[in-house]
């Protein structure tokens, strides 16, 4: 099953955490911060506005995306964890 958001929103799987910290200590996964980067599996038809015209989102799928902490609403589908937020929550395109 694909999930395709609706208007500005965007789907992003989160990066895996870290094992390691810095120092060598290995992390369990209740120590481990969750990444705020990530990868856009699908996009929205793009933003309404007041007038009725639709502007295209700049994002596209198979970016590498920075969000903020808080950025998102996690949901679960068939054992795997989404991120579904708006384009204006994501920070910057990682190169």
């Amino acid at each position: 099953m694909g999930i395709q958001p609706l208007f500005d929103r965007i789907v992003v799987t989160r990066a895996d955490g870290e094992d390691v910290s810095p120092g060598g200590i290995f992390l369990p996964e209740a120590a481990q911060e969750k990444r705020q980067e990530g990868v856009v599996l699908s996009v929205g038809g793009g933003r309404l506005l007041e007038d009725g015209t639709v502007v295209p989102l700049e994002l596209r799928g198979g970016e590498k995306v920075l969000f903020g902490k808080y950025a998102g609403n996690e949901i679960k589908l068939e054992g795997n964890t989404y991120l579904v937020m708006r384009e204006d929550e994501v920070l910057a395109v990682l190169e």
